[in-house]
Order: structure tokens, then sequence, then C-alpha cells
């Protein structure tokens, strides 16, 4: 499920403060499958700036931006 895009004009990276943007998230490998069967996040929010760019997984449509769950795009 998708978050909805006026949720996306007000929300911003919790570690730079800069605006997001919504992505689909990575495919994960079968063989990077969580072992708790516990599907990945959907979607991601990333962070539009230069010096940040975490992404913030999206999990049955809710974005969650904790930089400790945020991950680093490649």
């Amino acid at each position: 499920m998708p978050v909805e895009a006026s949720l996306i004009e007000i929300l911003a990276c919790p570690a730079c403060h800069a605006p997001l943007a919504d992505r689909p998230a990575p495919a994960t490998p079968a063989a990077d499958a969580p072992a708790d069967g516990v599907a990945g996040p959907e979607s991601e929010l990333v962070c539009t700036s230069g010096d940040c760019g975490l992404a913030y997984p999206v999990r049955d449509g809710i974005p969650v931006l904790l930089v400790d769950e945020a991950r680093r795009p490649a």
C-alpha cells in the first residue's frame, strides 16, 4: 500500500530534515528472505538530500521513520 501524496508532502527525513520521496522497495532475493517469514517493506521513503540519502521502510502503508530502521541505498 503506497503512502498518500499529501502525507509525503509534510514528512521529512528524521536525520537531516530534507524532503522524502516514495520509491518501490528493492526486491529481496529468496536466499536473503527473513527466517521469521515477515515480508519486507512494499515501498520506502528515500531522503532527497545528497548527503544523507537514507531509505525508510513502509510497512502496511505506515512509514517507519526511525534512523535505526533505515538503510543506506547503494
